[in-house]
């Protein structure tokens, strides 16, 4: 599965096609491309697909969208390679993780 996480910018470099930031996803921070979003600034808001940050979100939009991917129990297995694996192995045989 790969979805679109809601995460806040909490720092930016680079510029044009090489500006990158972090971004914290309610307490996992990943390395992401900015390139998509040039007017994001640190404090605001994105919405991430494979590593782009692909549009910005107010903040309420993006603790409410957090909150209900926390409910489905998808947010670690997007996050987390390990439990992304272990996710897709399970499926693959039939298990829960």
């Amino acid at each position: 599965m790969c979805l679109g996480i809601p995460g806040k910018v909490v720092e930016a470099t680079g510029d044009g096609f090489m500006r990158t930031g972090k971004v914290d996803f309610d307490g996992i921070t990943k390395e992401v491309s900015l390139a998509y979003v040039p007017e994001v600034e640190v404090g605001d808001y994105v919405i991430v697909h494979v590593g782009f940050a692909i549009t910005q979100l107010d903040e309420a939009s993006a603790h409410e969208t957090l909150a209900l991917l926390r409910q489905l129990d998808v947010i670690d297995e997007e996050l987390d390679p390990v439990v992304a694996l272990a996710a897709e192995r399970a499926r693959a045989e039939g298990t829960k993780p």
